[in-house]
């Protein structure tokens, strides 16, 4: 229920796999490292003849282990950075919320992190309008830079298309030429919005830098209206990613009947003759 009221949309297994990763590293690095130097050194505790071999085994064991926890740890640390991108991703495909910005903290600024904490302490209410503007400028952000990738490969894909033949490279490039047409204008929009939302955030941090009182942050928050009333990019990434597939789809049944009809009336030729 807070989830939902805090705009977080993570899975309850989603939470769990994050906490565990977050202390995963370390607890497998002890598990690794210390059980068999411990069993070692409890061994020459309790061994009269020669106890100095059990110190050398568990000194030497600790060493080996140590080694294979570091490599345990960094495997982990890997893992758990590629899970945390891919969580990412998937929450941003719908427009990131205010209560999943703690995910997204890498992709703020450290004058942004240092502003929204100070904020915290001093004013929540600015605090929240601070986070929720943000995650819109998160959101923003990755749209342009989700355009720019898409332009690219649209632009390599027109060039590679001129080798194509003639029958079947005029479709194909006009689709290309309205997928080059749809993110110029995605970029455009999210170029606007990514305008907009930095004025947002200059005003609010111009406000907490001022001694106002809290009916006077209402009233200019209220003035400021909601960030996600005015944001039009929330399924933006998601549109991208489905429109890619329907051009690769495109793509394709565009070049393959071509060879096909080349086969047959290779075949053709061979029973006339």
């Amino acid at each position: 229920m807070s989830e939902q009221s805090d705009g977080n949309r993570m899975t309850a297994g989603e939470r769990l796999t994050a906490k565990l990763l977050r202390f995963a590293p370390w607890l497998v690095f002890l598990l690794v490292s210390f059980p068999l130097p411990l069993y070692f050194l409890l061994r020459s505790f309790s061994e009269t003849v020669q106890p100095g071999e059990y110190v050398l085994f568990a000194m030497t064991s600790f060493a080996v282990g140590s080694l294979a926890g570091l490599f345990a740890v960094i495997a982990l640390l890997l893992y758990r950075r590629s899970w945390e991108g891919r969580l990412r991703d998937r929450l941003a495909s719908d427009g990131v919320t205010a209560g999943e910005l703690s995910l997204f903290m890498s992709e703020l600024t450290k004058e942004q992190r240092r502003t929204l904490k100070e904020m915290e302490q001093r004013s929540p209410l600015l605090a929240d309008a601070y986070r929720e503007t943000l995650a819109a400028h998160v959101t923003a952000a990755r749209v342009l830079s989700r355009g720019r990738r898409e332009s690219v490969a649209v632009e390599r894909r027109i060039t590679n298309a001129s080798g194509l033949p003639a029958a079947n490279r005029a479709e194909l490039e006009q689709d290309l030429q309205k997928d080059r047409a749809r993110l110029e204008r995605v970029s455009r929009e999210a170029a606007d919005h990514h305008a907009a939302v930095e004025a947002r955030l200059q005003t609010i941090e111009a406000m907490a830098g001022r001694d106002v009182s809290e009916a006077e942050i209402e009233r200019a928050l209220l003035r400021l209206g909601s960030v996600r009333e005015h944001e039009p990019l929330g399924l933006t990434n998601a549109r991208l990613e489905r429109e890619a597939r329907e051009q690769v789809e495109q793509e394709l049944r565009e070049l393959l009947p071509p060879q096909t009809g080349q086969a047959s009336s290779g075949g053709g030729g061979e029973h006339s003759s």
